[in-house]
Formats: C-alpha cells, structure tokens, sequence
C-alpha cells in the first residue's frame, strides 16, 4: 500500500513538472519609476537586489524557479508584489496614488516588512538583507520624490480620494 502511494505521489510529482506559467520577464520600463523620478546609483542597486524581483516586470529567477510546485509559490509571491506596487509601470498611476506608494514604500522599509521574509530563507538571496544605511537611503529617496510631488503639485491632487460605496 505504501508503495502505491510513493508510486503515485512520484506520477503527480512528474506530471506538475510540465505545468508552467509565463514568466515576469518582460523588461517594459516604459511606464517604470525613473522615466519621471531621479533614481540614484545606489538606490538602483538596492531597488534590483532587494525590490525588482517582485515588484517590477524584470524578476530574476532563481534555479528552483523550474520546478513545480515551488514555481507556482514564487509566480504567486511576483503577482501579489506586482499588484501592489510595480516600479515598471509606475508612472501609469494616478499622481495621487504615486504618492501613496512612495509613502508605503517609507512605512514597510522602516518597519522592515519589505522585503519580506520569505525572501531571504535557507540563506536565498542574502543582497536583498537590507543593511540600516540601505533601508536608510531607499526610505530618503521615497521621501524626495513626495517631497517633490508636493512641491510641484496642487496638495487636493496628492490625496487618495474616498471610493463611494
């Protein structure tokens, strides 16, 4: 009985393998954030180590982004990222909702949520270990570039306006 079991699992195990998904790999900057927003060098870098993989159309995959089921965990991780902020298409947002971004973007660095645990287990991708300096600098970038926002813009237009129920 256990041998079929084990026979069975290993059949399930062969067959997911030739499920896949499209890869987040398009590279599309046309819309991304330094078309309109001042990018240092340095914050580039820690945008592309700690930030892209999930949260732009440029994900780096990792060796055991080939093999089911741990494809399908890391492409839902990337499309959850990219629903909530994607740097590639950042400038497609409302002005407003630029803002707001920035300001998350403050408020889960600070908090050290970003980037978030998962990433980083079994010692994956240790660049993306924010160093203080580095949540320091990313968090002063966001904070320019809404300091920006609100030195050229009407202050009405950099508020999230209430959807109507």
């Amino acid at each position: 009985m256990k041998k079929k079991i084990l026979l069975g699992l290993l059949a399930v195990l062969v067959i997911i393998q030739f499920i896949k998904h499209a890869k987040n790999d398009s590279g599309d900057e046309t819309y991304g954030v330094a078309t309109k927003y001042t990018v240092p060098d340095d914050v580039k870098s820690i945008l592309k180590v700690a930030c892209d993989d999930c949260h732009s159309n440029q994900t780096t995959y990792p060796w055991y982004a080939n093999w089911q089921p741990s494809a399908w965990w890391l492409n839902s991780h990337v499309k959850g990222g990219k629903k909530h902020l994607n740097f590639s298409e950042f400038t497609k947002l409302p002005i407003a909702v630029q803002n707001h971004k920035f300001e998350e973007t403050i408020e889960m660095v600070k908090e050290k949520k970003m980037p978030i645990g998962s990433y980083t287990w079994f010692g994956l991708h240790p660049e993306a270990k924010l160093t203080d300096e580095q949540r320091a600098k990313l968090t002063a970038w966001a904070q320019s570039n809404m300091d920006y926002l609100k030195a050229n813009y009407p202050a009405d237009s950099l508020v999230m306006k209430r959807r109507k129920s």
